[in-house]
Order: structure tokens, then sequence, then C-alpha cells
């Protein structure tokens, strides 16, 4: 069995798509419809930069989400492989979900697009530049992690007394969390990471912290935009990241976008169950992120990549 896999936020860098818009009519077509969708020159941004216009959340999600899909409508309809014809389940990493459902029809692309662009700029403005945080801890398991987490929460914020949040936001491998919440919490996390058994704990250069409690108001965002612009049937099955499980109710999955807002991307999860249920092979599109990822968390199966159009062509041939 198969898997296609998509990348999430920080797989983003000035020049993505140029090489396969210059070679590809239709990847040419995937950028032009996402700039109409957004009314904005999304690709411009993302071939030419500035790096901090590309980095700002609600761009660098459409844009991961558009160079991705490009990859995959090359794949379709110049290396003609069709994804419904042989993928078994699809998965994405936080925004790659979406990817993923676009991939899988459950949305249009200039939907996601749209749904991607107003998730970037809610999940910015729920929480004020300087207040939020998060960090990638290195060599820590989800125990380790959960400990320090709570430890780090112990307390309330000086300014409010509201209670400090800091929680595991992506559990990506068995040697990767990322934690997420209050700037001072995460502070405070970094500062004791070695008494947890933990080797180190990396500040994440990201603008709001994701995936935590403090997102609630993105995720109200959200619940309304799905409201207008709800998911359709899908042709393959997801693997969704809070529930790490299969799902393929356009309803259930509507509600686990939600969710996915504030809640854990249970990634490392996701690839066992992946595994458990007879996925042998994961293919990821658009970048080299969570394959790696999988193949650590999976241990023995086979993952591949295809991001430049000598790497497609390629993929088409084995596939």
């Amino acid at each position: 069995m198969r898997a296609f896999v998509f990348p999430g936020q920080g797989s983003q860098k000035v020049g993505m798509g140029a090489e396969l818009a210059q070679a590809s009519a239709v990847a040419r077509e995937v950028f032009q419809e996402v700039d109409e969708a957004l009314g904005q020159n999304l690709f411009r941004i993302m071939t030419e930069g500035p790096e901090d216009q590309l980095t700002l959340t609600e761009n660098a999600q459409p844009a991961i989400m558009a160079n991705t899909i490009a990859v995959l409508r090359v794949l379709e309809k110049e290396g003609g492989v069709a994804l419904a014809d042989k993928a078994d389940f699809v998965a994405g990493h936080s925004l790659g979900e979406y990817t993923a459902l676009c991939a899988a029809g459950a949305f249009s692309l200039a939907d996601t697009a749209r749904l991607l662009k107003l998730r970037g700029r809610s999940m910015q403005a729920a929480v004020p530049v300087g207040v939020g945080a998060m960090a990638a801890l290195l060599g820590a398991d989800i125990e380790k992690a959960t400990a320090l987490a709570e430890a780090a929460a112990e307390g309330t914020l000086p300014e409010t007394g509201a209670k400090l949040v800091c929680t595991v936001a992506n559990d990506n491998d068995p040697g990767q969390v990322v934690l997420s919440g209050h700037r001072q919490a995460i502070e405070r996390a970094i500062e004791v990471v070695k008494d947890f058994g933990i080797k180190r704990a990396v500040a994440l250069p990201v603008s709001a912290p994701f995936h935590c409690p403090l997102m609630q108001p993105a995720a109200e965002a959200m619940a309304e935009a799905l409201d207008r612009t709800r998911p359709g049937a899908l042709r393959v099955a997801l693997f969704a990241n809070v529930t790490a499980a299969m799902v393929s109710d356009p309803a259930e999955i509507q509600r686990l976008l939600v969710e996915q807002v504030t809640g854990r991307v249970r990634w490392r999860e996701s690839a066992i169950a992946m595994h458990a249920a007879g996925v042998e092979r994961f293919v990821e599109l658009g970048g080299k992120v969570v394959g790696p990822m999988i193949k650590r968390s999976a241990g023995e199966v086979e993952v591949t990549a295809a991001n430049t159009m000598a790497e497609i062509e390629e993929l088409a041939r084995t596939l």
C-alpha cells in the first residue's frame, strides 16, 4: 500500500516553484489560479521574495500548498499518474492537511488557497506578536516533552494573571517534539531542558504559537470559514493530524480541521498508524521534510520525494 504525504510550514524558501513553472504549463496554471483566487501575486513572492514576505504565515501557508499541488498536477497530467489510482491514503503536516484534502478532491484549488490565507491570517492575529513562542526539542520523546511542558506552564502571566500555557504542539518523530505556548513558559522550558533528559531545545523562528490553546480565536475563524466552504467527498481517505486515524466522512473532516488549529499534530503516531494499516511506501510531494520523520517513526518503510521536474519524471516511472 502507498500513502502520499504533504509538507507543512517551514518548508518554504525563496525560489520555490520557479523551475517547475519554467518547465511546465500545467504548473504555471496552478500558480496563476492561486494568484487569482487570492487577488495577489503570491507566485512572485514565492520565486523572488523578499524572504520576510514569504515567511509571513498568511503567505507561507498558501505558497507551500500551491507548490505542492503544482508538483501533483504535473505528475498527474504530464506523468499520467492519477493520485486516486496510486494512493491508498493521504496525510499532511498541519497546513499540509489542507493540501492533502485538495489532492484528494475534497476542496478545489481556489478554495484551498483562500482557506489557507485565512488560516494563516487568523493564526497570526490570534496572539499579539511577542506574547507566544515555539521551541523544538531534540532528543526528546513524547513523555519527556510532556513532563517538561507541564513544568514550564506552572504559574501565571504577570500582566493579566492568566494561567501560563505550554503544550506539545507537534509530535513529529521519536526524537523531535515541538512545544508551543506563552513566550515566558517556552523560555523557561528551554532553560531547564537538560533537567528532563532532553538533549537540547531550539527556539523556532515563528510569529505565533501554533497548535496550542492560545489559537482558539483562529479556530473560531476557521469554524466559520469551513461552514461556508465545506469539504466534499474524498477520492482517497485521510489520516488526520489530531486523531492519527483514518477518516473519510466530510463532516468529520470539517470538525477535525477546526480542532487541528489548537490541537496537537500527531505525526509520529500517524506514521505508525499508516504503516500498521499496511502502507509500505510513502511519497512526499513538494518537499523533503515529513518523509524522513515518517522513516524515523515507522521504521521499515520506503520513502521517496518529488519536487523538481526530474524527480517527478522519475517518480512517474516507478509508480
